[in-house]
């Protein structure tokens, strides 16, 4: 079972990872668990533990949360961001929306999204301005290059998501 820290390690590791969907990148909730989970990482006999690691993910500031690929949720770590805003243009508002988890007065979660590039800081676009379109390209996993095909349900999730 991974640590707070060794998750945002693993997180820094491969840059992109999915939190608990199943995809073309690592997921997080198998890493924080040790081992292979199959459907919901809720019914685990760790859930609980896995939740208080994935929370500390949500709330680290080395980290965001969108929905970049397919459109899962998605953990993709600071050292990437200068390269993912410098080839913004290849991926959907809905995809580099920030997705923020709140919890209600009564109990409940929401999603609630900050629009891209609203929650990138000033250091990032300056970074981001240094690159080229090529060097970006490069820092950014094969699965995430301006050639791989856009999926329609992000524009789908950008109107049905506050």
């Amino acid at each position: 079972m991974l640590t707070e820290e060794e998750a945002v390690a693993f997180v820094r590791e491969h840059g992109v990872v999915l939190m608990s969907a199943k995809g073309p990148v690592p997921r997080l909730v198998e890493a924080i668990a040790g081992e292979p989970i199959k459907g919901s990482w809720w019914a685990h006999s760790r859930s609980h533990a896995i939740y208080r690691v994935l929370q500390a993910i949500e709330n680290s500031p080395d980290i965001l949360i969108c929905r970049l690929i397919d459109p899962k949720i998605t953990c993709v770590h600071r050292r990437l961001w200068a390269a993912l805003v410098k080839n913004a243009d290849a991926f959907s508002p809905a995809q580099l929306a920030q997705v923020r988890q709140e919890h209600t007065a009564s109990g409940r979660h929401t999603n609630r999204t900050i629009d891209y590039p609203d929650w990138v800081p000033e250091d990032v676009r300056k970074a981001a301005r240094r690159l080229s379109k090529e060097e970006a390209a490069r820092l950014l996993p094969p699965t995430l290059t301006r050639s791989a095909p856009r999926s329609k349900k992000y524009s789908d999730i950008s109107k049905t998501r506050s």
